[in-house]
């Protein structure tokens, strides 16, 4: 098993000792949490599943142990998965980003390799709803409750980076039609071996993002905002 690139303990105390007021920066550490545990990897479902279940379980325990006066966990929950939906926007423009070079150099993005790419980047949306769900099937009687009412309005209003991938995949789309047309296509074997590149551009692009954010995003653990 891969070894975290995340502080899990940190970000559980982070948690633990949140104040009510202290949402944005829970959603910070959150994103921050899931961008470095994907940091260093190949930006596949399976990478990014790990790496959601990671920050789910580490942001429920912390919540769970939180007894600080007036504290809602369900809201503290919401921020995680706030936070996590954040870092899922950074990997759909990873994405973007890298099929977007593909598209200008001629590539077809039905080709197998980027259809699937594109097909993966849709389902980030289900993959994230995934480790809420299973977070909820899994946690104490504490926290079931909260964590079904934030599954339930992810599932009533989608999420950012849901509705970013699916904008997306039809702007990438309409700009190989129109290189296609220009006939800036490349040769079919340029086009091939751009597509065997785009695992290894796209974890790049995401690894650039992750470590432009790390000076900004990093846990504050045990600090508490009046």
């Amino acid at each position: 098993m891969a070894q975290a690139l995340f502080d899990a303990d940190a970000l559980i105390t982070q948690f633990e000792t949140a104040t009510a007021q202290q949402g944005e920066q829970l959603r910070k550490a959150a994103s921050a949490a899931t961008l470095q545990a994907l940091q260093g990897r190949e930006l596949t479902l399976k990478n990014i599943r790990a790496a959601l279940k990671a920050v789910t379980d580490a942001a429920g325990a912390g919540v769970a142990r939180n007894s600080g006066a007036g504290i809602d966990a369900e809201d503290l929950l919401d921020k995680a998965v706030a936070g996590m939906d954040d870092a899922l926007l950074k990997a759909v423009d990873a994405n973007r980003l890298a099929l977007g070079q593909l598209v200008a150099q001629g590539a077809d993005l039905r080709e197998k390799q980027l259809k699937k790419a594109l097909a993966d980047m849709e389902k980030f949306e289900d993959t994230l709803m995934a480790a809420v769900r299973k977070a909820s099937e899994g946690a104490g009687a504490q926290l079931v409750g909260p964590w079904e009412q934030v599954l339930q309005k992810m599932q009533a209003g989608g999420t950012l980076s849901g509705s970013k991938a699916s904008a997306t995949a039809e702007q990438l789309m309409a700009d190989m039609q129109s290189a296609m047309r220009s006939s800036r296509a490349a040769g079919l074997r340029a086009a091939q071996a751009l597509a065997e590149s785009y695992t290894a551009m796209v974890s790049g692009v995401l690894l650039g993002m992750s470590e432009a954010l790390q000076g900004s995003a990093r846990p504050a653990s045990g600090t508490r905002k009046k």
